[in-house]
């Protein structure tokens, strides 16, 4: 979705670039018309192109050849009066589209200014990449304010196509994130391919906003530990994630296809039943494996659930991949390997990966 003004200044008529073609089509028009009739008085091709363009651009040194009779007086009368005129209104033409095309970044960068300005509550994120293309969009979807930061112009047009606000800045530069809005924003997602560079930004987010939700990308493991010290609230490795998606496919592939590809939701016996009526209420269906040495491993449903914040409900635990699933009581211990299935909000992807590093690692913050 394209933003209105920029619709509006696209379908309005006579623009400068449109005067620019027009005014060219004019003078070659002209200058053709006269070269015509310089030759069918009798002047070679070059000669007439000479004087035309010598007349035109009002140069004037000399005629090529006496201008007399009057034939040629008309066509050279004819010549003055139109081949002028037109090199006037193409150079202001000329100078109209290189002056608009000015004015146009000024008042758009203007009016991108004052619309960050008014957000709040917003959503910053450092980087229009992959993932951070994938990020606003779903969040964008949610109707949730965003404004994106990157330094390639070409990925930044393609957000401001889709409606976004966008700044063309370095997320590194502590001025970029203040004119961002981020005292006012609710969170900051830095998902730059660059580890040394997410961990700067959080440092630098952390430090003009003590409040903000930080969610970091880390691309090597080891950064975690860097990106959690700066002041990340979470941080996701997209790496590992494919990679528990992978294994989550591997050890339970039922019960995963079952709920990433709901049959019908009417069959009691379909496992994903109600997974279509979940989804329409917001809420989404996932499995979170429990690795051996993690510290979840042998504790009870209730307290696992409790040292996630109760961010998510576990519905059911299902032990080792042959084993029976069964419904989630409080007092029930996981064991090692166990699959559980969780229910949560749709669109806290980022939150879930949260959890299962807690999982996996028993870190709370």
């Amino acid at each position: 979705m394209r933003p209105a003004w920029a619709g509006a200044r696209a379908s309005r008529p006579g623009g400068p670039v449109r005067n620019l073609v027009g005014g060219v089509l004019f003078v070659l028009a002209v200058m053709a018309a006269a070269i015509a009739g310089y030759v069918n008085c009798g002047w070679s091709f070059g000669d007439a192109l000479y004087m035309a363009v010598l007349t035109v651009f009002t140069v004037g040194y000399e005629e090529v050849h006496p201008v007399a009779g009057p034939e040629l007086r008309t066509i050279t009368i004819g010549l003055i009066v139109l081949g002028c005129s037109g090199t006037i209104f193409l150079t202001g033409a000329l100078v109209q589209a290189i002056t608009f095309s000015q004015l146009n970044d000024i008042l758009g960068t203007r009016r991108m200014k004052s619309q960050i300005d008014l957000l709040r509550d917003h959503v910053i994120i450092c980087g229009f990449g992959r993932i951070g293309q994938m990020l606003a969009r779903d969040l964008a979807a949610g109707g949730v304010g965003l404004v994106v930061l990157d330094r390639s112009g070409e990925r930044l047009a393609a957000a401001q196509a889709g409606g976004m606000l966008v700044m063309e800045a370095d997320a590194t530069d502590e001025e970029t994130l203040v004119r961002a809005g981020i005292a006012r924003a609710r969170a900051l997602a830095t998902v730059l391919p660059d580890d040394s560079a997410n961990v700067f930004i959080t440092l630098s987010a952390r430090s003009l906003n003590e409040k903000l939700t930080i969610i970091a990308r880390g691309e090597a493991p080891s950064t975690e530990r860097k990106l959690l010290q700066a002041g990340a609230d979470r941080v996701v490795l997209p790496a590992h994630i494919g990679a528990e998606r992978i294994a989550e496919i591997i050890l339970y592939p039922a019960l995963s296809d079952a709920l990433r590809h709901p049959a019908d939701p009417s069959d009691p016996a379909d496992p994903s039943a109600g997974a279509g009526d979940l989804r329409r209420l917001g809420l989404e269906l996932h499995v979170v494996v429990v690795e051996p040495n993690s510290p979840f491993a042998g504790r009870r449903i209730a307290e696992i659930e409790r040292r996630a914040e109760h961010g998510f409900l576990i519905l059911s635990l299902q032990d080792g991949p042959h084993g029976e699933q069964k419904r989630a009581e409080p007092g029930m211990r996981v064991p090692p390997g166990a699959g559980l299935t969780l229910v949560a909000r749709t669109g806290r992807a980022v939150a879930l990966d949260g959890f299962r590093a807690l999982v996996r690692t028993g870190r709370a913050r």
